[in-house]
């Protein structure tokens, strides 16, 4: 009986998962033109293809998952942080440090960009033997 927790790495066809992880790193890189809507898109193809996924397109899916939550939860803290500082900007202190968090949260999402850019580049460079 096969522990359905555990990831399949056992040989296979060598291109299972993989246009599904090609399409979701693609998605990816769309989230800045498309404001962030098409990563969501790209989240949900990456769990649906991560059941049968084998090898290194299941190591790629759930990179792109981590990739995803850890960004996720940077987003979130940036976010509260800009809404902090956009109250403090009334009295003129938050005005620096609401630019500063909207810088990093700018450049979080270019970060992201990049990561996703290299993984797909990583994805198709990377060929099995």
């Amino acid at each position: 009986m096969s522990d359905l927790s555990q990831p399949r790495l056992s040989p296979g066809d060598e291109s299972e998962g993989k246009p599904a992880a090609l399409v979701a790193w693609g998605l990816y890189i769309l989230s800045i033109p498309s404001a962030n809507v098409l990563v969501l898109v790209g989240l949900v193809l990456a769990y649906a293809a991560r059941g049968t996924a084998t090898g290194l397109a299941r190591q790629h899916i759930d990179a792109q998952i981590a990739l995803f939550w850890s960004v996720f939860w940077w987003t979130i803290a940036l976010w509260v942080l800009i809404a902090i500082s956009a109250v403090a900007s009334i009295v003129l202190i938050g005005i620096p440090f609401l630019l500063l968090f909207g810088l990093l949260w700018f450049l979080l999402s270019v970060w992201f960009t990049v990561k996703s850019v290299l993984g797909i580049l990583n994805l198709v460079a990377d060929r099995p033997a």
